[in-house]
């Protein structure tokens, strides 16, 4: 017990450190990930045929194939397959490797969410506002979209505290996130080796980051009731 009170502040700061790396993972692939997955929307619902089921497409690869393929795949293939390491080396490098997995594929799932909650708007409000003489675009803004994060909060969250879990899957390309750090321990980390217990601490972190999260995306929905 002395021993682990004593390695304490040796591991709450590199736990600390790799909490920092998981919450800038987290936060890119939500900037990156929701303009993107619009596009991708309507790329699906275009008329356009060729652009529609290029869309469709690119969904159904993302979507059908484990997020850890897609690391390892957008990572190694440019360099040892192009023979040109675009990523470069280092934390840096990895970083940039699974900000692109990850933006690339929430896009694709946001998209479907996307979908949906604009399919879910009824045809007739379009058509009214038609009568009214408003462009699509004024239609879109002023009736659909507000109409549309009502009904998308909910599977969003979903995804959103599904993110936060599935950035553990970075350390496949050994980037340094929280559980990287955790696990380090068992292997000789900062004088540190057979220690299992850090591993419990990044849970703690998980899940307090996670109620946050559900406790503020939960107000969200709350003030969003007026749809009803």
């Amino acid at each position: 017990m002395n021993q682990i009170i004593e390695q304490m502040p040796v591991v709450i700061h590199s736990l600390n450190i790799g909490f920092i790396q998981t919450l800038k993972l987290f936060f890119v692939t939500l900037i990156g990930a929701f303009p993107l997955g619009l596009v991708i929307a309507f790329g699906s619902m275009s008329g356009f045929k060729p652009l529609s089921y290029l869309s469709r497409f690119l969904v159904w690869i993302i979507r059908g194939t484990p997020l850890m393929i897609q690391l390892l795949i957008i990572y190694y293939f440019p360099g040892l397959v192009l023979h040109n390491p675009v990523w470069g080396s280092g934390e840096t490098g990895r970083f940039l490797a699974a900000s692109v997995s990850f933006v690339l594929n929430y896009a694709c799932y946001f998209s479907e969410i996307y979908r949906g909650g604009i399919q879910s708007v009824p045809v007739g409000q379009e058509e009214a506002g038609l009568v009214l003489g408003m462009t699509k675009s004024q239609i879109f803004f002023k009736i659909t979209l507000l109409q549309m994060i009502k009904r998308i909060v909910p599977p969003m969250s979903n995804e959103i505290i599904t993110l936060v879990k599935d950035t553990s899957l970075a350390r496949i390309i050994a980037l340094q996130e929280i559980i990287w750090a955790g696990q380090a321990f068992m292997k000789g980390s900062y004088g540190i080796s057979g220690a299992i217990w850090p591993l419990f601490f990044t849970a703690v972190y998980y899940l307090i980051f996670n109620g946050i999260l559900t406790v503020l995306l939960g107000r969200l929905e709350n003030k969003l009731n007026y749809f009803r």
